[in-house]
């Protein structure tokens, strides 16, 4: 990461970040510019999310779930059709899974490349040229130092951190489109706020529910017009993605994501609804623990900020899920609170008109639990020896893989899927939703079996001597890996 600037802390304006645009003076103009070392943080920021992803792909460490799933959505769109999955299913519709139609836009950049680096890349940039609205707001109200701090506690914060070691996945492009919103929100313009907060409705079917939350704050920041419809549009949008138009992709009809909040299940009574929206939201113990983090940051700071409201739809419908994996900080699901968690501190600082030591004290608490917090998340893998050391055993698979022509249907093992989305019709190895019979198998015999649940099916792996009792015949194995082919 190249240097910052080492200039002492100055003192905050006395007045808000609009407030010193508004003024219009030489060195408030000056603060409104993206200056050098906000793109240095950028680049540096992109390089190293960039960099972890690479590595962890080239290791055979991402995955069928969810990076393959992304590839075969991209691809889908690259080949001039709506998307489709093999890994979730035979030309399983998406659109019926999730309504992230924004995907489409990585379309050109396959064409060029057809690889899931780019997907990658894509990631890694999204999240990365987020820190400027932050850093330039920060720059505006608090002054250099302190805005390249936040800036980089943000860009290594945990929630950030997880997601980049975890695949790819369609909520960062919500991580700009939050950031910006939310600065110009904090900083009155109204109308820049919902247009950054509307094309959220691409992204994800709940966040409607975070475009409503801005709606709110806007009305309540006096545009009650625009807000009012603003929050109308969100929640008619989530609505409209939710009960029409997943349902009408879904080949098992309605929205399968409901069953993570008991709809439609066998766990869906009204008192147990009842209790997982009351008391289930901060039971068990985890879910406190993923608050605590949350906020632990910005020194609990955050709350005094109107913003962290826009947090709450996301946070409900995580810790009510009877799905165990949002309740927790891995994966990718605090991604999307990062910007806004952020953005409620910097809006705090400026809005308490806090001194200079008060401003240097939050700053270096913020970077400094922000580091504390560090080693336990992917980013940290980067300092360690092991991350750039290559088994043998990586090479042996991908000569294996080579021998697999283009095109044809496959199913291997987890972590080979994504190796394979670019070319082939591959599929998840045991996975009940898989294309039966397909041309090719192989299978890593010494991973440990993958456990994965999803609607309700789990993994159930054939033994090789079944696949070969069902015509499979064995094209080479080596080192544990063991390609098979369908005789005939």
């Amino acid at each position: 990461m190249q240097a910052l600037p080492t200039a002492t802390l100055t003192a905050p304006p006395e007045h808000s970040a609009a407030e010193g645009v508004a003024a219009g003076g030489p060195a408030d103009n000056d603060r409104s510019r993206v200056v050098w070392w906000m793109w240095a943080l950028t680049g540096a920021l992109f390089s190293t999310y960039l960099l972890l992803s690479l590595l962890l792909h080239e290791h055979l460490r991402t995955s069928s779930f969810d990076l393959a799933i992304f590839e075969q959505v991209v691809r889908s769109y690259a080949e001039g059709h709506l998307p489709v999955s093999e890994v979730r299913g035979p030309d399983f519709p998406v659109l019926g899974d999730h309504f992230s139609p924004i995907l489409a836009l990585i379309a050109p950049l396959y064409w060029l490349w057809a690889s899931p680096k780019v997907l990658l890349a894509v990631q890694a940039a999204l999240i990365a040229v987020s820190v400027l609205p932050l850093t330039l707001w920060a720059r505006r109200a608090l002054g250099s130092p302190p805005a390249a701090v936040i800036g980089i506690s943000y860009g290594i914060s945990w929630g950030i951190a997880s997601a980049v070691g975890y695949d790819f996945h369609e909520v960062p492009f919500a991580v700009p489109l939050v950031m910006c919103s939310l600065t110009a929100l904090a900083n009155d313009r109204l109308r820049q706020a919902a247009y950054w907060a509307l094309p959220l409705l691409l992204v994800k079917e709940d966040l409607g529910l975070t475009v409503a939350a801005i709606g709110v704050l806007i009305a309540r920041r006096g545009d009650r017009r625009l807000g009012i419809t603003t929050a109308a549009i969100g929640l008619g949008g989530t609505l409209l993605e939710v009960l029409v138009i997943l349902p009408s992709f879904n080949p098992a009809g309605g929205y399968g994501r409901l069953q993570w909040l008991g709809v439609g299940g066998s766990t869906g009574g009204p008192g147990d609804l009842l209790y997982r929206f009351t008391i289930g939201l901060i039971t068990p113990e985890t879910k406190i623990t993923t608050l605590v983090f949350l906020l632990a940051p910005t020194l609990f700071l955050a709350l005094r900020s109107s913003l962290m409201w826009v947090a709450l739809p996301t946070l409900l419908w995580r810790f009510a899920s009877t799905y165990p994996e949002p309740w927790g900080t891995g994966y990718h699901y605090s991604l999307a609170l990062m910007p806004i968690v952020f953005a409620a501190f910097v809006d705090a600082l400026v809005r308490r008109h806090s001194s200079r030591g008060t401003v240097r004290r939050y700053v270096a608490a913020c970077a400094a639990i922000s580091l504390l917090l560090l080693p336990q998340f992917p980013l940290w893998w980067l300092t360690q020896p092991g991350t750039w050391w290559t088994d043998p055993r990586i090479a042996v698979a991908h000569r294996l893989m080579d021998r697999i022509p283009d095109d044809v249907t496959v199913q291997v093992s987890n972590s080979l899927v994504p190796q394979l989305a670019n070319r082939t019709s591959v599929s998840l190895y045991g996975w009940p939703a898989s294309r039966p019979n397909p041309q090719w198998i192989m299978v890593d015999t010494w991973a440990r079996p993958y456990r994965l649940q999803v609607n309700g099916m789990q993994m159930s792996e054939s033994s090789l001597d079944d696949l070969r009792r069902r015509g499979y015949r064995t094209v080479t194995e080596q080192d544990g890996y063991v390609l098979l082919s369908r005789s005939g």
